[in-house]
């Protein structure tokens, strides 16, 4: 089997069409209905080639795979947020499945282990153009003394063992909290990819996220892909938010 680095430069790079030197914006889909959602998506159209949109639990369990074909009519990459954790042949036949639904990215849980991890990405090799594969390292959600109890290491120190086990098996980058990431990046590789959720760009309430980052901060940690949910679909007037994020993001 191919090593992270190759993997990358031969899926990440060419089929998707993106540089991790540019930081991306992801919009969370998590309003309370998808018809919520679908308004949200068809406001912000115009930007669609410059976001992706975030398809959760609650949304998808809802909304099904008509939802995802509304959305792509719409011109949007998007990020199924799946965080598939399994026995590795189960874990296998779902990502198969989900790289028919014509998703751009998903994700797994890295604490699934590496075989899990290695067995997805064998599977997903029949496919001439595959999403991209992200491994979730810590949730965001956690505090270091909550996951440590879990775990038994430091956030710090996990999440790096998580992140290399995912770069060998092949994967095209992890989730994890700004704090982490240039951390990953220097024990991988400079192109593996980033994915930080609980981003508050400009310092917004963190809500029941325990590890927030703003804009500054995440590009100075080299994040590839930033997620903003609440402070965009509960703002009063979510285009004009994200165009100012847009805007921040072009000057730093």
């Amino acid at each position: 089997m191919e090593n992270g680095k190759q993997k990358m430069e031969n899926n990440s790079s060419q089929l998707h069409n993106f540089t991790t030197s540019q930081l991306k914006l992801c919009i969370a889909l998590d309003n309370p209905t998808g018809d919520e959602n679908l308004k949200l998506a068809e406001e912000l159209k115009e930007h669609a080639k410059d976001l992706w949109l975030k398809i959760g639990f609650r949304s998808y369990i809802r909304d099904g795979n008509e939802f995802i074909k509304k959305l792509k009519l719409l011109g949007y990459n998007l990020f199924l947020d799946l965080k598939l954790y399994d026995i590795p042949n189960t874990m296998a036949d779902a990502a198969e499945e989900i790289a028919k639904l014509d998703v751009d990215m998903f994700n797994i849980h890295a604490s699934a282990g590496p075989k899990a991890m290695q067995t997805v990405m064998q599977r997903l090799e029949k496919f001439d153009k595959r999403p991209l594969v992200l491994a979730v390292t810590a949730l965001t959600s956690f505090s270091n003394e909550e996951f440590k109890k879990i775990y038994g290491k430091d956030i710090n120190e996990k999440a790096k063992e998580f992140a290399l086990c995912a770069y060998e098996a092949g994967l095209d980058g992890v989730v994890c909290s700004a704090f982490e990431s240039k951390m990953i990046k220097e024990f991988t590789d400079e192109n593996f990819i980033t994915l930080t959720p609980g981003i508050r760009p400009f310092g917004e309430d963190a809500g029941d996220q325990k590890r927030v980052a703003d804009l500054d901060l995440a590009k100075k940690e080299k994040v590839d892909f930033i997620v903003v949910g609440r402070p965009v679909y509960k703002d009063k007037n979510p285009k004009e938010k994200v165009e100012k994020i847009l805007k921040k993001i072009k000057e730093i």
